[in-house]
């Protein structure tokens, strides 16, 4: 017989953190590991949008994993391996895809098609999961898992605009 996926230890509105705490659901904590697993749904949305990244997009859904990992588990020590070279890889994606798009100096309005629209959501998205993340007390997430977030959102608007461009689509552009 299979294991039950419930288990009924939530109902009482606590949730068990990897650190093996118990926490209220509602805890910070508790909240940047919803809002990275929002993140990485929202990323699973892109992917099927916009199939030229999937493979990209599919990488970073493994790194929010083990971003998730380290936030839930506190100050126990856990054998994961996240640090510069994680936040060096998206800012070579994004040097690559912003050289392949014409110059921009104004914002943009998402929304011209589909896969544009569903990156730039979920850049908002990573933006989220990034303010739940940077105001975690202690124990501090390392600052190569800040850094990751910032920079993931500054890839997902690139991949947004590379989307648009690939279908001929212009930036919409609106003064501040």
């Amino acid at each position: 017989m299979k294991a039950k996926l419930y288990t009924r230890k939530g109902d009482g509105g606590k949730t068990s953190l990897f650190s093996g705490r118990r926490a209220e659901k509602f805890d910070p904590r508790v909240a940047a590991v919803g809002d990275l697993d929002e993140l990485s749904a929202s990323i699973g949305l892109a992917r099927i949008a916009y199939p030229p990244s999937n493979d990209l997009l599919r990488s970073i859904q493994r790194a929010l994993y083990v971003i998730s990992a380290i936030v839930s588990a506190e100050l126990r020590s856990i054998d994961v391996k996240f640090d510069a070279a994680e936040v060096e890889a998206l800012e070579v994606e994004i040097d690559r895809l912003t050289a392949e798009l014409p110059e921009l100096s104004e914002f943009i309005l998402p929304g011209d098609a589909e896969p544009s629209c569903r990156l730039h959501m979920t850049r908002a998205v990573a933006r989220r999961a990034e303010r739940a993340v940077a105001a975690l007390a202690e124990p501090a997430p390392p600052k190569s898992v800040l850094a990751y977030l910032n920079r993931l959102s500054d890839l997902l608007f690139v991949m947004g605009r590379q989307a648009d461009h690939t279908q001929g689509k212009e930036d919409v552009t609106q003064h501040a």
